[in-house]
């Protein structure tokens, strides 16, 4: 799209979609075709599919305004996800702030992980989500299991925030609550189910992740020190001292730290029960189990 198409209102979404098209080309975007439509349908607040079955159409000057600050922000790698201000986990749609992470969709491992291995969908069990971010894992095992409670916490206020919004855009607000806490801190009884995604990308490689990552997730989600496995240190012995015996946790892995943060949770006395796998074969949730008379 040309720089003037944000005063022309005579430009036809055919055009406007062609030349946005180019530009994200130019850039390296990849699918550059999908995501302008996708950048269009947002900027004229119609369906991504009317784009394409009206093409005829003329795009007022305010969409197109619109529109080329959305391609101005995507060209310089904002994420789709973020310039549409909400994210898809689990079926459900999770509002996202810049203390969020996206939620990824090999984090849904964690989710079907923990359904295999709670079996009763009835029973009234307390679920912790240590480091909430959106509240995605949370909310989305609630939504699973109609009798459980659950807490989310987050040092970051914005993201505890965030998650709140979500709980009550889900109906699940009268069942979830977002604390502000660094881990385990607000937490002093003890739970069925605990859920983690903590960061693991070591402090060195930050620097190699797709802009999309490195520029618009929050660092403190991403960076797990220097060899990527400080959180699971200090996660190790709080989930240990929060299961209660017989309960389950659930937590993310980097790829090819499997091994390494087993070893942590077991010398903090917790069983292994499993290494999920996600769909790409990645070794990704480590179910562990606080062992009975703990």
């Amino acid at each position: 799209m040309s720089a003037a198409l944000g005063v022309c209102p005579e430009v036809t979404i055919g055009r406007a979609l062609a030349d946005a098209t180019s530009r994200l080309a130019a850039s390296g975007i990849e699918s550059p075709r999908r995501e302008a439509r996708l950048l269009l349908a947002l900027a004229a607040e119609i369906d991504a599919a009317g784009i394409l079955a009206y093409p005829e159409r003329s795009l007022n000057a305010a969409a197109a305004v619109r529109l080329e600050a959305l391609l101005q922000r995507r060209i310089a790698r904002e994420p789709m996800s973020r310039l549409a201000g909400r994210r898809e986990f689990w079926s459900l749609a999770f509002a996202l702030s810049p203390d969020t992470l996206d939620p990824r969709p090999d984090s849904e491992t964690l989710i079907a992980a923990a359904l295999d291995r709670l079996p009763d969908r009835q029973a009234a069990l307390r679920i912790l989500d240590l480091g909430t971010g959106t509240g995605c894992l949370l909310l989305a095992l609630l939504a699973e299991l109609p009798q459980a409670v659950g807490f989310g916490l987050d040092i970051l206020p914005g993201a505890a925030a965030v998650a709140r919004r979500n709980a009550a855009d889900l109906g699940l607000n009268l069942r979830a609550f977002f604390l502000v806490s660094a881990w385990d801190e607000a937490i002093s009884t003890g739970v069925d189910v605990i859920l983690a995604n903590p960061p693991y990308i070591p402090s060195k490689t930050l620097s190699e992740l797709p802009l999309e990552v490195a520029r618009y997730d929050p660092p403190m989600a991403l960076d797990g020190g220097g060899d990527g496995l400080g959180a699971y240190r200090c996660l190790a012995p709080a989930v240990r001292r929060l299961l209660k015996p017989g309960g389950r946790a659930f937590i993310e892995l980097g790829a090819g730290q499997s091994e390494a943060a087993a070893a942590l949770f077991a010398a903090a006395g917790l069983l292994i029960e499993e290494v999920r796998r996600d769909l790409s074969g990645i070794e990704r949730c480590l179910v562990l189990t606080a062992p009975p008379g703990a």
